[in-house]
Formats: structure tokens, sequence, C-alpha cells
């Protein structure tokens, strides 16, 4: 990669799960998935319910999540799994049956139909484990987080990608879901979300996708061209080499999503590809949209993007960007209703709506953001111990400004929007009279250092007339939460060594304004 993203990451940090087995097998009363609805391509082809109207079980382990698939009627039986705690290769284990066909180094979904994963609650962690879909239909995946799936190293699994499906797939839905590595290939890792060997009929929608070198693909070659109809929406790739998608032959429908920080492309169509490109945010990235690597074309429709600080290279034979005059050359039909939100309120919804654990809120298609309810857990299914949790803590800010050095000083910031006349760096230059505003009611701002720093305190400095309602502090270089709250001041976290902090405002009763965003060890 020409700017390696490990380099700018610590050591990923630990999730902490719920300890304990769960009885597996048992309808749980209360127990559903989230009962919003499959969107984009997913909803074509008959649509993609998952294991909607089976039995729900609960999850700790991977070997749990086997034995729930393999102890089905059969290979069809609706399947509702319901997952806590984190996912890994320590309790993910191969378990045999008529029903299934698994493996232990990943989560195997093969030669299966009608099955929903759902995170419970704050969603549920796949550490270094990845998700493997083949020979299967009609699989929802939805609240969880899947992190550091490599391919060299150890431990290896799913070939280095997070969420991977090959060999005749149809109907999946990929939602609210965080897809993290922590670098490219040199340093083990390979895609966050692949499609291969004639997958079809796919939603990515509502997630994240951040800190890799590769952010996924359609086709794994040039003559791989049998996928498509796959629609990307309300996702926000960040921190990524290339790859967002790359696209060979086939349709996709890439609408509402905010790309930031793209270091050497990002929406690559080639190989005959069509990609309708609707009201996104592209912004502080390269060569957003166009045929690179290769001299067979692709093409696609744009309408309603903006493009804010997006840098062009000059076309080539290998690489033909389609800026800075971005102009359609081809056209592409829908086949369903969709409603898109103005681009520019893009970033600010999707840092309220995207990725595991907020809630399965989603946009009403103007702007403004609904809650879907998440997945309910039943107590009529009880473990087998007591499982403890790691519970990030809710603190409300007090007005005494911590004491020592202010760590943002020197530092970098980014964020998700910014309010016209504000900027990102005001948040950190030590002025008082300089503000970011989020361009709208909603969004984050982020401090962020080349090396890995430990940090255990930060205070918002709200500026006059601010409005901040409830917020999260995040790990930025694994989205861990790592506090919320309401309203600005000093708050305490988990002494945390990172690169990348965020503070999330997630609602507000006006207009948000942060002079500085300082951070202390």
């Amino acid at each position: 990669m020409k700017r390696s993203v490990a380099l700018r990451l610590s050591a990923v940090l630990g999730t902490a799960g719920v300890a304990g087995a769960i009885a597996l097998g048992l309808p749980q009363e209360n127990a559903s998935a989230a009962t919003n609805i499959a969107t984009g391509f997913a909803s074509q082809n008959g649509g993609t319910t998952g294991g909607a109207g089976g039995t729900t079980v609960k999850a700790t382990t991977g070997t749990q999540i086997h034995t729930a698939l393999c102890t089905r009627a059969s290979s069809d039986t609706p399947i509702i799994i319901q997952v806590e705690g984190t996912i890994n290769h320590g309790n993910t284990t191969k378990v045999s049956g008529a029903s299934c066909n698994t493996a232990a180094d990943r989560i195997e979904l093969k030669e299966i139909s009608n099955v929903t994963i759902v995170g419970v609650g704050a969603g549920a962690t796949f550490d270094q484990l990845g998700i493997h879909i083949r020979d299967s239909s009609n699989i929802i995946v939805q609240n969880v987080t899947v992190k550091n799936v490599k391919k060299s190293g150890s431990p290896l699994s799913n070939g280095g990608d997070a969420i991977s499906m090959e060999s005749t797939v149809r109907n999946v839905w990929v939602d609210h879901t965080t897809l993290i590595a922590s670098g490219g290939e040199s340093e083990g890792f390979d895609g966050l979300f692949d499609m291969k060997n004639d997958t079809q009929y796919v939603t990515l929608s509502y997630s994240i996708l951040r800190n890799s070198g590769r952010g996924g693909l359609i086709g794994s070659s040039e003559s791989d061209t049998g996928n498509g109809f796959i629609t990307f929406h309300h996702n926000k790739y960040e921190n990524i080499d290339s790859r967002t998608p790359l696209l060979r032959g086939g349709i996709a429908h890439i609408y509402n999503n905010h790309y930031f920080d793209l270091h050497e492309s990002g929406i690559n169509s080639r190989a005959g590809a069509k990609a309708k490109v609707d009201n996104n945010y592209f912004e502080d990235s390269k060569d957003v949209l166009g045929t690179f690597y290769t001299d067979a074309a692709g093409y696609w429709q744009v309408s309603g993007n903006i493009f804010d600080n997006v840098t062009w290279s000059a076309p080539g034979t290998d690489n033909k960007p389609a800026g800075p005059n971005v102009t359609s050359n081809t056209s592409v039909s829908i086949p369903y209703a969709f409603t898109p939100d103005n681009a520019s309120c893009v970033p600010s919804i999707v840092a309220s709506t995207a990725g595991a654990g907020t809630g399965l809120k989603v946009s009403t298609g103007s702007c403004s953001v609904t809650t879907s309810p998440t997945a309910s857990v039943s107590p009529t299914v009880s473990p087998t111990t007591s499982p403890s949790t790691t519970v990030s803590p809710t603190v409300s800010p007090t007005p005494t400004a911590p004491s020592g050095t202010n760590l943002s000083i020197g530092a970098g910031a980014d964020g998700s929007s910014k309010a016209g006349g504000t900027s990102y760096g005001n948040v950190k230059d030590g002025n008082l009279s300089t503000i970011w505003s989020p361009n709208g009611a909603t969004g984050d701002i982020s401090i962020k250092w080349s090396a890995a720093t430990k940090v255990s305190r930060i205070n918002i400095v709200e500026a006059s007339g601010s409005a901040i309602g409830a917020y999260q502090v995040l790990n930025g270089a694994t989205g861990a939460v790592l506090a919320s709250g309401t309203g600005g001041g000093s708050i305490s976290i988990p002494a945390t060594t990172t690169t990348k902090l965020t503070f999330k405002i997630t609602s507000s009763s006006g207009t948000p304004k942060i002079a500085e965003f300082q951070t202390f060890a």
C-alpha cells in the first residue's frame, strides 16, 4: 500500500464479552430479530427474511452458533441466532450434522438458508474470526462487529475477509455492522466485504468499514462477472486505501454513503460493471470514482453527489478517474423504490445510524432519523453460569476542567461533517473563539495521533449557544464505546491507548458547537 493503514493504528483493544454458555434450541418467547425490513436489491428476488418465523436461540460462542445450525430439522429450517459477547477462535469449533457444514476457523454459513445472526443490544463481536457465506440463500447478519480477520500471520480466518460470500449465494442482507481491519495485505488482511463466484441480490446498509487496505469487491477477477444486483446505502467508509467497492461486471446501486479518507481510489467500476451512484458524500479523499488498475472499462450513472476536498489523478491507460468533472457514461435502472437523503446531510445521518450498537436507527429519507426496535433477550432462557459483562460507564460531565497537559495540542483532527465557517482543527488549536459544528444536529469529532497515545480523560468545551444532547466517546481505532452521557464538560474514560479518540454526538436540542476537544493522560 502507498499509505499503510496499520502505521496509524495501535494494537486493537479486546472487547469484553459475556462469560458462560447459554442453552441452545429453546424458543425465546419475547425474542426477535430487528423488525425493520431488508432494503435495496436484497428486497428483490423474493426478498430476504432470514430466519423469520423460526425458533430463536441465543449463543455466546462460535461453537454454539454452529450447534444451532447443526441441530435444526433441515438445512433450510428457519432460525434466528441471537449472539452476545465475543466470538473468537478459542470458542469456535467445527460441529457436524445433517443440516450444516461448519469449520473451526470461521463462522461457516455453508449450504444452508433462512438464517438470521443478530447481535443483542449493543451487538456482538467476532474477534479475528470472519463470517463466510457459501452456497447459501436468505441470510441476515445484523448488529455485529467483525474485526481484524487475517489471511496471513496468526490466527488465520476466512481468507482475511471480515464477511465474504461465494459460490451461488442469493439474498443476503448485512445491516448495522462494523467491519474493521488494522492495515492492508502486507499486514495480513484482505477485504472487509467480498462477493464472488455467482453472488447476487445483496444489500449492505448502515455499516462502518474502517482501517483497511481493501473495502471490498464484487468479482474476484476480470472473468468473474456473474455477480451483481448489490446495494450499498448509508455506510461509512473511513481510512481505506481502495475498493469501496471494486466492481467487476454486474449492477450496483450506491447511495447515501459517506466516504472519508480514501487514500488511493474509491468506487472502482471495471470489466463492464454499471454503478448507479446517488447522493453520496465524498470527503478528503482521492480518485473516489472511476476505472482503475485495468483497461477493462466500467461505467457509472451519477446524481446528487458532493465532492468535498477530493483530488483526482491524471487519466492514463489503466487509470480513468471520473473527475474532476464527474458525469454519467451509462444509465442504470433500479427495480425498487428508494428515497435518498440529500447528500449534504449524509455525514450526520450516517454518523448517527451506521455501525453495530447504534440501536438499529435508520434514515427517514428526509435527513432525519428513526429507530427500529433492536433484538430483545428473552428471560425464559437462562445461562448455565452467571454471565458477567463489562459495561461502558455513563458519565455526567462536571464543570471542572481536568488539569495536566492537553494531548490534543499538536495532534490531528477529523470528523463526520463540518458546518460552514467551522473546521475540525478548531477543536485542538487552544483558541476558545474558534469552533467546530457538524453539518446537522448530530455528528462526530475526533482527535488523532501519529503514535499510540494513552488517554483517560477528555474535556469538551462547548461554545456559547451549544446544545449537545446524548454522546458516546469511542476508541476511534476499534469502535469500542468508552463512555456515554449527555452534554459537554469533563468526562472520565477507562485508560485507553489508541491513535484516535472520537466524541460522537447522537442527539441535540439545537446546533452543537465545540470550541475545544481536550484530551489528558
